[in-house]
This record gives structure tokens, sequence and C-alpha cells, in this order.
């Protein structure tokens, strides 16, 4: 085997939904306002009790059962997540408990909002490696917990969810090269520090990179997978405002693709954004199964990572 591909997808969502109107008698807010600046209209919430590797073991446990595998089969789960309360025992041996798994690798890593794209990129290397066989990445945030449900810059952002892939040897490489880095001088752009944060960024900063010089590096992702924009049948990049994703989407020239806007009904989930959104297009079968699809992502760092892979 001298390649890896995505074979299933899955996802969770906590059950409360939180609008813009019910925000806005939480703070100085109002529908209009958030929609016209991010795009969101509503997001969800997890409740105080449902913790992250709970989140995380739900989406997992779908993409698994819609992979067809038996859960002996895992044997790396890594998960992406930024907002773990606990420092030991990670997440993905939590998860790896919960979905009663044999022996597998288990890892976290932690670069916020780009952390799916870097840990699908962990799991391709690692299979096509020859050190792992089947893969299950996690991307996996409860942001809720980290949130100052006073400041109106950030609280109208944020949500809760997971997202989940299964990746498995392949004859071809259906997982393409990754292109990933950071913006060293950005890094305190989006924090959360600190034992008890809050989530903070500076927005303007975030956006301005974003605009400018993410088109040319998505362009990149695209050449190095041997494609041009507009062979693209998906683009699911981090749904952190739509005001980024749809000019972003139009710059690239991916005209002939789906382009994920989830942010519109989840928010920003950080690094569950990617997974969660990818999920819910297959689902829905809104993209056909072999086609080419952007995943790529960017925040708290500065970080940012993408590849170019085939739909399952």
């Amino acid at each position: 085997m001298t390649g890896s591909r995505v074979v299933a997808l899955g996802h969770y969502q906590p059950e409360r939904v939180l609008t813009n109107d019910e925000l806005a008698t939480m703070v100085e807010t109002s529908d209009e306002w958030i929609q016209s600046r991010v795009g969101i209209r509503e997001r969800r919430i997890a409740a105080p009790d449902e913790s992250v590797d709970e989140m995380a073991w739900r989406a997992a446990d779908k993409a698994v059962a819609n992979a067809g595998l038996d859960k002996d089969e895992i044997d790396y789960v890594v998960v992406a997540t930024c907002t773990a309360i606990d420092r030991s025992p990670n997440i993905a041996a939590r998860v790896a408990a919960r979905l009663g798994l044999g022996n597998p690798a288990a890892i976290d890593v932690n670069t916020a909002c780009s952390g799916f794209a870097y840990a699908l990129a962990t799991a391709d290397q690692a299979i096509r490696a020859g050190d792992a066989t089947k893969a299950l990445v996690i991307g996996v945030e409860k942001l809720s917990d980290w949130t100052d449900w006073t400041d109106r810059t950030t609280c109208v952002l944020i949500g809760d969810g997971a997202g989940a892939a299964v990746v498995v040897a392949s004859d071809e490489r259906e997982i393409g090269p990754v292109v990933w880095g950071s913006v060293p001088e950005m890094s305190d752009a989006v924090r959360i520090e600190g034992r008890e944060g809050p989530f903070q960024q500076e927005g303007l900063s975030v956006f301005r990179w974003a605009t400018t010089q993410l088109p040319e590096i998505a362009q990149q992702v695209c050449e190095k997978a041997g494609l041009k924009p507009e062979d693209l049948g998906g683009v699911v990049l981090h749904q952190a405002n739509l005001r980024i994703i749809e000019p972003l989407a139009k710059r690239l020239g991916a005209v002939n693709a789906v382009i994920a806007k989830d942010v519109v009904e989840s928010g920003n989930t950080s690094a569950a954004s990617i997974p969660m959104a990818l999920s819910k297009l297959v689902e829905k079968r809104e993209i056909p199964s072999g086609a080419p699809v952007l995943l790529f992502g960017f925040g708290g760092g500065l970080s940012y990572a993408g590849q170019v892979i085939r739909c399952p």
C-alpha cells in the first residue's frame, strides 16, 4: 500500500440550539449585526456535563459504523482539539476506551482551527510509512467552556461539536500532500490562555491575513495534488466566518465546487469545523464519491494546513 484514503465520516452536535435572537438577550447584539459581519444564524452549545471526549466518541462511533469496520482493526487514533480541560489522559485515549478499541496508538494534536488538517496529515503519513493501517481522525471542540459570554465580539462566533473520519491504507494516494505552516509573529492572534481562558482573538488581523494570504496557499495545495481549482468538486475551509469563506472560494477559482457553509448553522467550531462540514455534505450526497475536495484550516497559532482528498 502506497497511499491512504478517507472511507467514511461521522459528526455529532449537541441538542441545544443558541440563536442570534437568544444571544441578543445575553449581550448587546442583534441577528442583523451578527449575520452581516460573520454570516452565522445559530450554533449548538453542549450541556454542562457533556464533555469533549463524549462528543468526540459520538462522532467517531458514527464514522466507524459508516466505514463498516471491526473496531479492533483501528490501530491509530488522533484527536485535534484545543479545548480539552485535562492534561492527561488525552482525549484520544479516552475515545479509544469509550469505543472499546484494542491497543491503538493514541495522540492529541493542538493547532486549534487547523487541527483536523494537521491530524489528517499525520494519519496519512503514518499509514504511508507502514506504521498504521486504519486510523480514526477526530476534530472536536467545546468552545463554550472557554467563552466570555459578555464579549459580543467573540461569544457570537463559537459553537460546539465534533467530526470524525476513518482513514485506511490504499493502493492509490487519495489524500494529497499537505501544505502546512505558521505565522509566528501572529501566534497570539487567536488564543485561550491560562487555566480558565477565555477565548480571545484579534479578529481583524486574522481576517486580513486570511483574505490576502490564504488564496495563494490554497492554490499551492491544489498544485501539490496535481489539480487546478476548477477541478475541485468541493471546498471545505475552516468555518470561521462566512465573510471569509465566500470571497476566498471566489478568488481561488473553484467555479465547479460545492462550498461548505456550515458556519451559518453551526458557528465557529475550531478543529471540529472541517470534518463536521464535510460529513454533512457527504451525508446529504452533495459531493460525488471520488470527487476531489480541498480541505483547509487556519487560525490559532497562527497555523494553517490543507490537503486535497477524494470524497468517500
